[in-house]
């Protein structure tokens, strides 16, 4: 299966989605979430196939979210302006974020990740 995975690399939600794509064999395009941040059209693509509420793409518990008062901001926002203040910052964006033809998966449960790759796991 074809698809990139957004990671930040101290994280450990993400390293250990890494550690379980590698013991199932699965190989994906790895990109920094920070450093390569997805611009609008990706997300805005990555959010239409994952039939997902747009605010599901933010990461809560992050620092970034909280000193920018998201919680209560994101409300009144519209679309535009939440996906552009998406792509502004890859620290806003929920970890990791695997994108394939197949569908979208946001942070890391392996139940979840282990039906959705069902097919690639030998």
């Amino acid at each position: 299966m074809e698809g990139t995975i957004y990671c930040y690399g101290r994280c450990t939600t993400c390293k250990k989605a890494l550690k379980w794509l590698s013991d199932q064999n699965i190989v994906l395009e790895n990109r920094s979430i920070v450093e390569e941040t997805p611009d609008v059209d990706t997300i805005r693509a990555a959010w239409q196939k994952s039939d997902l509420p747009l605010r599901r793409f933010f990461n809560t518990s992050g620092k970034k979210y909280r000193e920018l008062g998201l919680s209560k901001k994101l409300k009144t926002m519209s679309e535009d302006e939440q996906l552009n203040l998406l792509a502004s910052d890859g620290m806003l964006i929920k970890r990791p974020m695997l994108i394939t033809e197949k569908g979208v998966l946001l942070g890391f449960k392996e139940d979840q990740w282990a039906s959705f790759f069902e097919d690639s796991i030998s």
